[in-house]
């Protein structure tokens, strides 16, 4: 809260050394470092970045696998705008020393480009993508539903062309994120009406169409107003961050 009175997700670092969080209250991102990875409660703030400029909405986050890719939607412009982190995308500094410790430093975010979602979400409140940046998944109120991306060059948004939607309506009306294991083979919803992560098996991975509904897990004793999760790489840790804490909340499973 002293960061972010609305917070709206929240992302780690593969490693669990650094947290995120975004909400529409500060319009930007919040950076934290973990003394201990994945343990919440020795997180301590280091730094923001600014996203105003791009939506005075933001609502939704995620980074490339490497931290140098960073990206962020909003309600303002339903978009996605993706910035890049350090010199390390741009190839005619390839010959230069890259600090790897700039790797998700925020403070050297640069704005790159945007895409809009518009036409399929104008609620949207998050963005996730496949591990190899070739599909996007945005999740919002309006369509309450996830709606899957192709893009044609991994990681660039501007290549992004719409494939399809799945409804989450029978498990969610209110949807505010959705997370994926890292086979593609789950799918978990939150959001703000059911207080509750709902669990769906896809027979085919990464492809939300084949997606079937199997179950679901109660967060409403720690949060009324779930607005975002995320999942430590091996699946044993959860983290869910809601609007009437103003905390993320730690799971083990």
């Amino acid at each position: 809260a002293a960061q972010e009175t609305n917070p709206e997700d929240v992302f780690f670092k593969p490693d669990g050394t650094k947290m995120y969080v975004t909400g529409i209250i500060g319009d930007d991102v919040n950076e934290y470092d973990l003394s201990a990875a994945w343990d919440i409660s020795t997180s301590v703030f280091l730094q923001n970045f600014s996203v105003a400029g791009q939506d005075t909405a933001p609502t939704g986050l995620s980074f490339k696998p490497d931290g140098t890719r960073m990206f962020v939607i909003g309600q303002q412009k339903d978009s996605v705008n993706e910035y890049d982190l350090s010199a390390a995308w741009d190839v005619s500094t390839a010959a230069l020393a890259v600090d790897p410790e700039k790797f998700f430093d925020t403070s050297t975010a640069i704005f790159l480009q945007s895409f809009s979602v518009a036409a399929q979400e104008t609620i949207p409140y998050a963005v996730r993508f496949k591990p190899d940046g070739t599909k996007m998944y945005v999740v919002g109120a309006s369509g309450d539903d996830v709606n899957e991306y192709d893009l044609s060059t991994a990681w660039d948004v501007s290549s992004a062309s719409y494939n399809q939607n799945f409804s989450v309506s029978a498990q969610e009306i209110n949807p505010a994120d959705v997370s994926f294991d890292p086979t593609g083979a789950k799918m978990y919803i939150i959001g703000f009406s059911g207080d509750a992560v709902f669990e769906y098996n896809l027979s085919t991975a990464w492809d939300i169409s084949t997606a079937s509904y199997l179950q679901s897990f109660d967060t409403s004793p720690q949060e009324t107003s779930a607005s975002a999760l995320f999942f430590k790489p091996d699946g044993k840790k959860m983290y869910v961050v809601g609007t009437t804490g103003d905390d993320v909340n730690e799971y083990d499973l």
